[in-house]
């Protein structure tokens, strides 16, 4: 078969075809028309917050995230920035006493809010129950996830402790117990890539008043 008969327009018809629409149009825009506006400063809005017992007041671009917020603005690093899509857990903190990912909620959304960070939890020479039981039992390798972890096993016995069921729960009324299997299904949402996912389970059950394999 004559490709030519198939495709009767050649690579130059193309090209003659190109040059005679731009001629027509007059032509590619200059760099100036094709700038665009100028824009403005980003809107911004006051946000105060309570960190760690400490009040701050600071204008932020409403697309500030709680976490950046904590760690650009008030310099408190121990809170992490793994995926920054709210899957690791690393950027976990707590919220009037509930743990969110900080990486997914904006700062302008926590006006008032009080906020704990691993740096309110304890100090180096005071450590949070839970801190200490991260260390007797080794709960950490990198230690990039741990202030993550340490401030989502905190306020997950509190969720145990308020009657708060899980998915893993046998009953929808009964008081849930910190089993090994609650507290995996309770801590799934913060990633440990060093795998210290065992020592992790045994802190916890140890703040939580048990030994290695008990129930509370």
């Amino acid at each position: 078969m004559n490709k030519q008969a198939i495709f009767p327009v050649s690579r130059r018809g193309v090209l003659a075809a190109g040059v005679a629409t731009a001629t027509l149009t007059g032509g590619p825009l200059s760099a100036q028309e094709t700038a665009m506006p100028p824009e403005g400063p980003p809107p911004t809005s006051p946000v105060t917050l309570k960190v760690n017992g400490q009040t701050h007041r600071l204008d932020l671009d409403n697309r500030t995230t709680l976490l950046d917020a904590l760690r650009e603005h008030w310099k408190l690093t121990g809170t992490k920035k793994g995926c920054d899509h709210g899957q690791c857990g690393a950027c976990t903190v707590i919220v009037d006493g509930r743990r969110i990912n900080s990486c997914l909620s904006l700062a302008v959304m926590h006006d008032g809010d009080e906020i704990t960070t691993i740096e309110g939890l304890g100090t180096p020479d005071r450590l949070h129950p839970m801190q200490a039981a991260f260390v007797r039992h080794d709960g950490y390798q990198c230690g990039y996830c741990t202030p993550g972890q340490i401030c989502s096993a905190v306020a997950m016995l509190g969720e145990i402790k308020a009657g708060i069921p899980s998915h893993v729960s046998a009953s929808l009324e009964a008081a849930p117990e910190a089993t090994v299997d609650e507290l995996r299904e309770r801590m799934s949402g913060n990633i440990c890539r060093c795998g210290a996912y065992s020592n992790i389970i045994e802190a916890i059950q140890d703040v939580a008043g048990q030994g290695a394999g008990g129930k509370a």
